[in-house]
This record gives C-alpha cells, structure tokens and sequence, in this order.
C-alpha cells in the first residue's frame, strides 16, 4: 500500500509540476528555424519585399546589430521592444542584416516567429543567443533585447 501512495504522490508532483509550467509558458512565443536554401523565405526575399513590413534592429548601431524583426504591415498582430530600432529605408535594411556577421562572429539565420497559439508574427533574422517573446496583448509580443556574444564585453573597442 505505501509503495502505491509513493507513485500516487509522484504522480500528483509530476503533474502539479507540468501544469505550472504550462502557466508560465502560456503567454511567451517561440520561433521556427527555416532553411538556409530551397525554404519558403529567405533573407533576399525579405529585403527585396522590405516595404511589406515594419522592420526594427537591436544593436548599438547600424553597424553593429544583432538581429532584425520583420513584423508583416498587412496583418494584425504586432512586435514590439524597448531597444529595438526603427529601419527606415532598404539601404539602411541591407547595411544591417550585411554586419550581423561581422560584428557577432556568428552566422545569422532565418526565423519565424509565432505567438502561444501557433499564431504568426513576422520573421527574425538573427546569429547568436536565446529570443524572447511575450505575449502582451491580445495581438502584440514583446520582444526582449538580444543579447552579446560571450567573446564581447561591450568595451571600447566594440564602440
């Protein structure tokens, strides 16, 4: 009997465990690599269509980003952050996404963002860290800044 109350304890653990879990993920996104060649969209496709979306950059500095959202101008749904950029123009768009490399040493990929529900947002063209997205209204995520390669320090020379 005792080893059957044992399971049944763990068994309650284990799911007072996964539905607290569930709570606190309930309200963040998640993205969706997509593929270097041969996938739906690439990074051409979004420059070359950049006046379909409102496009911002996390970084210092044009010259030095760290990634760039593409929030689609004809749907509902909306991306925003406190650090995040404004990119005004296709030669401003094409200067940024051309120094993510050489300012993060990390290969910049393709993503797709979707709300909790699997619902889409836009795209993020990114190399290095984690990406979090929050829901914070019935249409619109909040995005946190991205964060610095480990090798930067944010010195001087960086600047």
């Amino acid at each position: 009997m005792k080893k059957y109350f044992h399971m049944f304890l763990m068994l309650m653990l284990i799911t007072l465990l996964t539905s607290s879990c569930a709570t606190v993920f309930k309200n963040y996104g998640y993205t969706k690599i997509l593929p270097r060649t041969g996938g739906k969209v690439t990074i051409q496709d979004l420059i070359d269509k950049w006046h379909d979306y409102n496009i911002l950059y996390a970084g210092y500095d044009v010259r030095l980003p760290l990634g760039v959202l593409f929030n689609p101008k004809n749907g509902d749904t909306s991306l925003v952050g406190d650090l995040w950029k404004p990119v005004p123009d296709k030669k401003t768009l094409i200067e940024v996404t051309q120094w993510i490399y050489p300012y993060t040493q990390f290969e910049p990929r393709l993503y797709e963002i979707f709300g909790p529900n699997g619902r889409f947002y836009g795209y993020l063209y990114y190399s290095y860290g984690p990406a979090v997205f929050k829901k914070i209204g019935e249409n619109k995520m909040y995005v946190l800044n991205l964060e610095l390669p480990n090798d930067h320090d944010g010195g001087e020379e960086m600047r």
